[in-house]
């Protein structure tokens, strides 16, 4: 057979596994031939290409073809061989991969319940701790004598502990644990409502912990409030958002499913939501770490303090915003 005739004849069977191993971003691999005509491959059908792909370079090799025909073909060869028996990618480098790109890029494509769910977070809490500066009585209305004396114990400026009563560092670890992944998961769990119990949940916590910054802070003791909570709320409060969104998403595949079934629609939302707490919780982990070993201690300087807090709040922002990025970038660029 001429080679001219052979190449008509298979050609778009190298096009398809050129496409699938990517090798057609390249630009020094020569081009199809013109109407040769367009197969799709997929994941199962490779195994097979492959073999055939191996059979057409032995007949190309056998027959003396052109060398230009020969490294094309060689060149698909070499990077099938590569992808059919490379090892399976190690866990850890799976998990690293879902962490730095694949969730900030999840945060991303629900950047609209995620908005949401800081506005009905944020806003509760910024609204009680500025309204308390200037009616501090309104305390009253949220907490009862007893939790504010409490409050007011546990961030007393002479103790040399902030934020607890008692307990080691590591007993207070696994206490912060518990409390913060109850928070994050009540939060995703109740949006299963109709989105009503994440709303709730969300402006609850919002309004208590606004009013506990609030009244700490007019009654003289926002310094070691501040200094407390500095360290940890970026992660902490930042997972609260997110499970907030997540729950957000439930709600709004029961509410609205679109053109989906419902029951589809609620499936992918729980999938999608899943994946997200998953992100809240390693969150909530760092941040009960940071408060058992890091925030409490009185003698590290504000300033230091809230250095770190700054850092934190840019860096895991930073991460959601930007993460995973650079990936999209280059592959727009290279199609």
């Amino acid at each position: 057979m001429k080679q001219d005739a052979f190449e008509q004849r298979h050609a778009s069977e190298w096009q398809a596994l050129e496409g699938w191993l990517g090798l057609t971003r390249g630009a020094r691999l020569p081009p199809p031939l013109p109407g040769s005509g367009a197969v799709t491959l997929d994941a199962t059908e490779f195994p097979a290409a492959y073999r055939r792909l191996c059979q057409h370079l032995a007949l190309a090799r056998r027959r003396g073809y052109s060398a230009l025909l020969l490294s094309r073909l060689e060149a698909i060869a070499q990077a099938g061989h590569q992808r059919l028996y490379l090892p399976p990618t190690p866990r850890w480098r799976k998990a690293l991969r879902f962490v730095a790109v694949d969730y900030p890029r999840l945060v991303r494509a629900h950047g609209g319940v995620m908005l949401a769910s800081a506005l009905l977070f944020y806003g509760p809490l910024f609204t009680w701790m500025l309204v308390l500066q200037v009616r501090p009585e309104w305390v009253y209305a949220v907490f009862g004598p007893d939790q504010i004396a409490q409050f007011e114990s546990m961030y007393d400026p002479a103790r040399d502990r902030w934020g607890r009563e008692s307990g080691s560092d590591l007993m207070m670890f696994g206490y912060y644990i518990m409390n913060n992944i109850s928070i994050g998961f009540r939060t995703f769990a109740s949006g299963l409502l109709a989105g009503l119990g994440s709303v709730f949940v969300l402006v609850f916590n919002g309004v208590v912990i606004g009013s506990v910054a609030g009244h700490l802070t007019a009654i003289g003791y926002g310094d070691p409030f501040w200094r407390f909570v500095a360290g940890h709320s970026g992660p902490e409060l930042t997972a609260i958002v997110l499970a907030g969104g997540a729950g957000l998403q439930l709600g709004l595949a029961l509410i609205a499913p679109g053109r989906k079934p419902r029951l589809r629609a609620l499936t992918d939302a729980g999938w999608d939501g899943a994946r997200l707490v998953l992100g809240v919780f390693l969150l909530l982990l760092f941040a009960a770490f940071v408060e058992a070993y890091w925030s409490s201690i009185s003698s590290i300087p504000a300033l230091i303090k809230y250095i770190v807090g700054i850092a934190l709040w840019v860096l895991i922002h930073g991460w959601l915003l930007l993460g995973g990025r650079r990936q999209a970038l280059i592959g727009r660029g290279a199609r």
